[in-house]
């Protein structure tokens, strides 16, 4: 969903060959990416979504891998490829999708995981009282700090791989927000005495290696704050720490999400591209300082807001106005990879 004008046709030599492995996808690099639900995957309406994407600068999905249609079995002690027929199905989807030279993107929800919760309570965040701790939604999470949770999602990443995918996407690969209230309510299984940031960190190494091993690239999803934080904002996500360890990272910069008066920006879903130009430069900053100092930095690919956030005040309907507003202000700071989210995978009319 670039602008048609002001896409890039081709990229700097770094860029090229940090994305060689996408070379032969239809249209131009770099990767511009839409959401699949694991249901649209497996309906009708995935077509209307494959034809959007051709006649568009858009070139990838990302497609939800443990939602309603795993691709590997529970429980998760000996995961194994499944054999159910919703499973097959969605094997045969990423053959079709991949002969059309569209870039896939495995999402794992990594540790917000009800059904992995109901399958291996024994690994779920606990509370102080020693019942499976929930959320303010009543959905249970895995305690990231328990390596043998890591398995699973690591597994599934493989077959991800295995199956065609081309880059595994780990989001909710976190703790749940609001640290101060968690603290006070869960008890922690943290033998290691590892903070929140070390042990997200520790994670994603072990599971680049594997997916690296698989022939695949990882990304990971963080908050679109930790690009301007210095600190893990109490859920484990240090842009200085993941950064280092995925291929590309992708801060969700929906406007809709920002405080009023951030960067001096009073309503930030009125004010789109201000807010992409501000992350993007603090993300950007924060990578400079990882190569400074010697170290690697992953490829920024920020989800942008393609929804209307009904619920902020003052907000405004996103189109495809809104929408392309936001590309031209990452691209404006160098950024030319993007994704879009819509939680119900429904995009507007972009043109051609």
């Amino acid at each position: 969903m670039a602008p048609t004008d002001n896409r890039p046709r081709e990229m700097p030599a770094a860029v090229a060959e940090s994305n060689s492995s996408s070379a032969r996808l239809k249209g131009q690099l770099p990767i511009r990416g839409i959401y699949v639900t694991s249901n649209v995957a497996r309906s009708k309406r995935l077509e209307q979504l494959v034809e959007l994407i051709e006649r568009t600068e858009l070139n990838a999905m990302v497609i939800d891998v443990n939602g309603s249609s795993s691709l590997i079995t529970l429980p998760p002690s000996s995961p194994s490829p499944s054999n159910n027929s919703s499973a097959a199905f969605f094997r045969q989807t990423v053959k079709r999708l991949k002969n059309k030279r569209i870039y896939l993107i495995a999402r794992i929800v990594t540790f917000k995981n009800p059904s992995l919760v109901k399958s291996m309570p024994a690994w779920a965040l606990r509370s102080k009282g020693g019942s499976v701790w929930r959320d303010r939604g009543g959905e249970g999470w895995i305690d990231p700090y328990r390596e043998e949770t890591w398995a699973y999602p690591i597994a599934l990443a493989r077959e991800a791989i295995r199956i065609g995918f081309d880059e595994v996407q780990f989001d909710y690969v976190r703790f749940p927000e609001n640290q101060v209230k968690v603290d006070r309510e869960v008890s922690f299984h943290n033998p290691n005495n590892w903070s929140r940031d070390e042990a997200i960190k520790k994670f994603l190494r072990k599971a680049a290696a594997e997916v690296h091993r698989s022939g695949g690239k990882v990304s990971a999803d963080v908050f679109g704050l930790i690009g301007t934080a210095s600190t893990d904002m109490g859920i484990g996500q240090r842009w200085s720490t993941i950064a280092g360890e995925v291929d590309v990272i992708s801060p969700m910069v929906y406007p809709s999400h920002y405080s009023s008066g951030i960067w001096g920006i009073r309503a930030p879903d009125l004010n789109a591209g201000a807010i992409v130009s501000h992350a993007m430069k603090d993300a950007n900053r924060q990578n400079e300082r990882l190569r400074q100092n010697g170290r690697r930095a992953a490829e920024i690919r920020p989800w942008l807001q393609s929804f209307t956030a009904s619920w902020v005040h003052p907000h405004q309907a996103y189109g495809a106005a809104q929408v392309r507003e936001q590309i031209r202000a990452a691209s404006r700071e160098g950024v030319h990879g993007y994704l879009l989210w819509n939680a119900s995978s429904r995009y507007p009319n972009l043109g051609s």
